[in-house]
């Protein structure tokens, strides 16, 4: 099985975590919007990709064993000062400085990812640093926000999302990993900043649209689409999937994956069973959550549905 999971971030980690559990054969595709913290800090300094997902990508794909495991702690180690390095993780400047030195982005990643003995292959979404615009409109009228960081908190109903600079490739690697592909996954994580970009990147939705691989969504854990009142478009798992049909209308699901949480609420079960339909996927609902409450993915729940879907597919 060969699988191919776009996202970024906390999501992304726990499907390549979920995923390692049942095939060695991942290419996980990043983006490259993020402009907070240490990433954003050395993409400015360096005008290079931000690391911060990529280096979560690669800790999550480490060897499972004492040399791997070790090492992709020391990548996600933070250092506390109070100076220049504060905040900073170790695996961003590993990956800042094999970039500055060699200016190839891919092999950095190749390089690192050896040192780790991952399982799979990370690639970034471009060999562009990216920027994410919305539009929002809320209740202070209508509100152009750039930058992932404050785009992923927008409030309001979103109107567009767009990245900048407009045309930006994908990698040809990507590419070539998406057509080679049996099994594409998309979700879960920051629906604004993590998921929707891949969508918005021409060349890659096309890739993605037109691949013969059998497709999965992974919606998010909550199922509460408001918070105080206040409208946050594509927070409930209905809106996510409504924003992926208006970004890629040609884009069908094979399943999307739901928990549980999400479908005790009929109406929301309902509405969410109708949308995958349309979208000619079937939905499946399982219990994901990694303790009662909780918005992270469990990645050993979400391995085991992955176990039985490739093992119907493959007996189909």
């Amino acid at each position: 099985m060969k699988v191919v999971s776009f996202g970024g971030g906390h999501g992304l980690a726990a499907m390549l975590k979920a995923l390692r559990r049942v095939t060695p054969e991942i290419t996980a595709i990043v983006t490259v919007a993020d402009n907070g913290g240490s990433s954003g800090r050395l993409r400015e300094e360096f005008n290079s990709l931000p690391p911060g997902d990529l280096r979560m990508a690669l800790a999550a794909l480490c060897g499972d064993d004492e040399w791997g495991r070790n090492w992709a702690n020391l990548m996600q180690y933070r250092f506390t000062s109070e100076g220049e390095l504060n905040g900073h993780a170790l695996g961003n400047l590993l990956l800042a400085a094999l970039w500055d030195r060699d200016g190839d982005p891919i092999q950095g990643l190749e390089r690192v990812g050896a040192l780790l003995k991952v399982v799979g292959r990370v690639l970034p979404m471009s060999l562009q640093p990216l920027d994410i615009e919305g539009t929002f409109r809320n209740w202070q009228g209508t509100q152009v926000i750039r930058g992932q960081t404050d785009v992923a908190i927008g409030k309001g109903t979103l109107e567009n999302l767009s990245l900048i600079p407009a045309g930006a490739k994908p990698t040809p690697e990507g590419l070539a990993a998406i057509a080679d592909a049996n099994w594409l996954t998309l979700g879960p994580g920051s629906w604004f900043s993590s998921v929707i970009p891949h969508l918005l990147l021409d060349e890659q939705r096309d890739a993605i649209c037109s691949s013969k691989a059998r497709k999965i969504i992974v919606l998010n854990l909550d199922a509460n689409p408001s918070i105080s009142g206040d409208e946050f478009a594509g927070y409930s798992p209905a809106d996510h999937l409504r924003l992926i049909v208006k970004y890629a209308p040609n884009l069908k699901c094979d399943f999307a994956i739901a928990d549980e949480s999400i479908m005790a609420r009929s109406e929301s079960g309902r509405e969410l069973e109708a949308i995958v339909k349309d979208m000619s996927g079937n939905l499946i609902v399982a219990e994901l959550a990694a303790s009662p409450g909780s918005n992270h993915h469990d990645p050993e729940k979400l391995s085991s549905v992955f176990r039985n879907i490739f093992a119907t597919e493959v007996i189909r």
